[in-house]
């Protein structure tokens, strides 16, 4: 397998524009569309590299803005990068840091070379640059880097959306002349908020530096569903058929197959590890919380349509004795099998596209889980 970064489309859903893909990831393949494991901070909360593999994880997700802060990318380096660091030796993603500047430190202020703000840590005075977050992640040694971007609120103004989009591009620019890392590809990041000409602008703009791959940002910030699935329809028709779509921070399965229909082809999201330290599990009959008390004399597993460790050995009372007692086991149990369910629902989806039957698919898990027929 030749050692590039390359996207290869196998076909397209007779009816929809959902895409069953190959990424060759430096002689690595994986399948899309696909969800990403976030490890953000090199792990993935309660599960181990070795699980992941298991349980059919392809890319998993870590990012700069905490690495740089802790260990910081010198000890990255030096490890060897951040798969020798983690002892993982699948792709990794990295982000860019932006959407943690803007949405968890303090006293930003944003200037045409980058933003400066306080650490969300301690305090510390910190500068981020375009030019700076590529060189973090070439330290880092991802295998795909994101463009540095500015992560604006929503909503946010007309004027203020369109002067954050021109910022954008001049620093996506910025980060691509900076980045150097032949075996790292990096994609540009798609901005514009609900404004389908600035989201078409920036979306040709950033084609035309022509990135190895290309990002939705900006969605799932607080919008409306029906604003949200806008928002890919005035972007993915202007990105190129021979390059990946990544949303970003989308796990809801509603979300993934309104994206999956219009063409994206990659996704990550804290979502199914974060509910499931909570209590809260995703199985094939719907949500249930194993917090209840109804699950105490509950000796059926969790999910009998589940192949992961949790439903093949464990029990529902066993599962609630755990979270009752606060037993570290019993969330690593329910990460795994929540990143397990969604990895599989993954697995399904790029099924039914292979069959032509996306739409089908689509409407039978959304009457299964309760959606209405918008998808919500």
């Amino acid at each position: 397998m030749e050692k590039e970064f390359k996207y290869k489309l196998i076909k397209k859903d007779i009816r929809t524009n959902a895409r069953l893909g190959e990424l060759n990831v430096f002689g690595r393949v994986v399948k899309t569309p696909m969800f990403m494991p976030v490890g953000t901070q090199a792990t993935v909360k309660f599960v181990s590299p070795e699980e992941l593999k298991e349980i059919g994880a392809q890319v998993i997700l870590a990012n700069t803005y905490h690495l740089w802060l802790r260990p910081g990318e010198d000890v990255l380096e030096e490890a060897g990068g951040i798969h020798e660091f983690m002892q993982y030796d699948g792709p990794i993603l990295t982000d860019s840091g932006g959407f943690q500047v803007f949405s968890l430190a303090d006293s930003r202020s944003i200037r045409e070379d980058g933003v400066e703000f306080k650490s969300h840590l301690d305090g510390t005075k910190l500068f981020l640059s375009p030019e700076k977050s590529i060189e973090i992640q070439e330290k880092i040694g991802s295998d795909i880097a994101m463009s540095f971007d500015e992560c604006i609120p929503y909503p946010s103004s007309y004027k203020y959306t369109k002067a954050s989009v021109e910022r954008t591009l001049r620093w996506a620019k910025r980060g691509k002349d900076a980045h150097t890392k032949k075996d790292q590809a990096l994609f540009g990041i798609v901005q514009g908020s609900k404004f389908a000409g600035l989201r078409r602008y920036c979306a040709e703009e950033l084609v035309k530096m022509d990135f190895d791959g290309y990002s939705i940002g900006g969605t799932s910030v607080g919008e409306d569903k029906e604003t949200h699935y806008r928002m890919l329809d005035y972007t993915l028709p202007f990105l190129p058929e021979d390059k990946p779509r990544y949303e970003m921070g989308i796990g809801a399965i509603n979300d993934l197959l309104e994206a999956v229909e219009r063409g994206v082809d990659m996704f990550d999201c804290v979502l199914p590890t974060r509910i499931a330290r909570h209590g809260t599990l995703m199985t094939s009959q719907g949500r249930i919380n194993i917090k209840k008390s109804i699950y105490k004399h509950d000796f059926t597993p969790l999910d009998p349509e589940c192949d992961c460790v949790c439903c093949r050995k464990y029990t529902k009372a066993y599962l609630n004795h755990l979270f009752r007692c606060n037993e570290g086991y019993g969330s690593r149990l329910l990460s795994i099998h929540n990143l397990r369910f969604l990895l599989k629902f993954m697995e399904d989806m790029r099924q039914a596209i292979a069959e032509d039957r996306f739409l089908e698919f689509k409407q039978e898990t959304l009457s299964h889980y309760g959606f209405d027929e918008r998808g919500f």
